[in-house]
């Protein structure tokens, strides 16, 4: 029924803007970021969308929880849910800060 529907909207959620953010970057990547002077124990560039998938599925379905186990959008869930919309917003504007803007000194 009704919540299958809303977990899959909540799970789905913070790959919108995890989504965007790669579709907006995505030329950015090869053309700048593989040029960074990098640590030898920086990851391969391949191992990210697996990781953020995996992040952004387990924060998604946990939102779920939090917003089901407090009854909706109750009194009780406004700042839990409202700190995680918050940070997710942060999470979503990095990639622009990032790759969009070169700019490291803001996303350390």
């Amino acid at each position: 029924g009704r919540m299958w529907a809303y977990s899959v909207g909540f799970t789905v959620l913070p790959h919108v803007g995890g989504f965007l953010g790669w579709f907006l970057n995505r030329k950015e990547i090869p053309a700048w970021y593989e040029k960074l002077k990098k640590p030898s124990w920086c990851p391969s560039r391949r191992v990210f969308p697996v990781a953020w998938t995996m992040l952004y599925t387990g924060m998604g379905y946990a939102s779920y929880l939090v917003w089901n186990d407090l009854g909706g959008c109750s009194s009780k869930a406004i700042i839990p849910l409202g700190l995680y919309g918050a940070q997710l917003v942060l999470n979503w504007a990095w990639p622009p800060l990032f790759f969009g803007a070169h700019n490291l000194n803001m996303v350390m």
